[in-house]
């Protein structure tokens, strides 16, 4: 073969080649700008709009997806043979399996969330040992920011393998209070103090009615429990109101609020 003949050659490949690069590229670019168009589309949607739980995570699945099609397209206008590419994907399965094994867990964690809805978007929860407010559920992490203001992000996989409280699935919450009084109280009285406050909360409600009883004698106190019911945004507001009238109140009323006491029995030793 001759010089001549070889940058001929050369030359073929090269403009060859060169048109399918520049077509690659042109797919490549334009393929990831009609993606990015289509998901702030998808985001904007009245359908989307109405369950953001469903948003975030559909649109970051779509987007890898499409994503990955636009690769393979890519890859295909170079004139890589698909049965070789998939070949090499198949025999690096394991491996990528193995190594993206808790990835796929969290992915399907994540399908998981999507589908049963243990919580949404907004929602109070315990989760992955953490309370907080559902930020954002990711395809695969939900972040959740809690009562102090940090932001943490936390593994579906984690969630969907242990148990989630969700404090915001409904409409009211109980508040219950243990308040001890000393041995020797009232009783009758005690509890009509209890009763009388719990009635005062103004954002307490009247149905179901709050409930006081005597429900425990402990080693140095009687214990009442009081239970008020609520919406939930005022749970904590009741809690607290609740437990700083009662407290009051006692010491108006006298009532002896308890601490632990030991007596001790000296024996004194007669034969010394």
């Amino acid at each position: 073969m001759t010089w001549e003949e070889l940058g001929n050659r050369l030359l073929g490949f090269l403009t060859d080649f060169g048109g399918k690069l520049i077509i690659a590229l042109l797919v490549l670019v334009v393929g990831f700008w009609l993606v990015r168009l289509l998901i702030r589309v998808l985001g904007k949607s009245k359908l989307m709009k109405k369950d953001p739980t469903v948003t975030k995570f559909l649109s970051g699945t779509i987007k890898i997806s499409l994503n990955t099609l636009v690769i393979v397209t890519v890859i295909g206008i170079l004139g890589v043979p698909m049965s070789s590419v998939i070949a090499v994907i198949a025999s690096a399965g394991v491996a990528i399996g193995l190594a993206l094994q808790g990835a796929l867990s969290n992915f399907a964690g994540g399908i998981m969330i999507l589908i049963f809805r243990p919580f949404r978007i907004g929602d109070f929860v315990d989760a992955g040992g953490y309370s907080g407010t559902v930020k954002e559920i990711g395809i695969f992490y939900t972040v959740m920011t809690t009562p102090d203001n940090r932001e943490v992000t936390i593994p579906n996989g984690t969630i969907t393998g242990s148990s989630v409280v969700n404090y915001s699935v409904n409409d009211t919450r109980r508040v219950d209070l243990t308040v001890s009084v000393a041995y020797g109280s009232d009783v009758d009285r005690v509890r009509q103090v209890l009763s009388e406050e719990a009635a005062k909360q103004s954002l307490a409600l009247t149905d179901p009615a709050p409930f006081v009883r005597l429900t425990k004698q402990n080693d140095s106190s009687l214990d009442f429990t009081v239970r008020v019911w609520t919406k939930k945004e005022d749970y904590w507001t009741v809690h607290f109101d609740l437990l700083d009238a009662i407290q009051k109140r006692l010491e108006a009323e006298k009532i002896e609020i308890p601490f632990p006491q030991l007596d001790v029995h000296v024996k004194s030793d007669t034969n010394a």
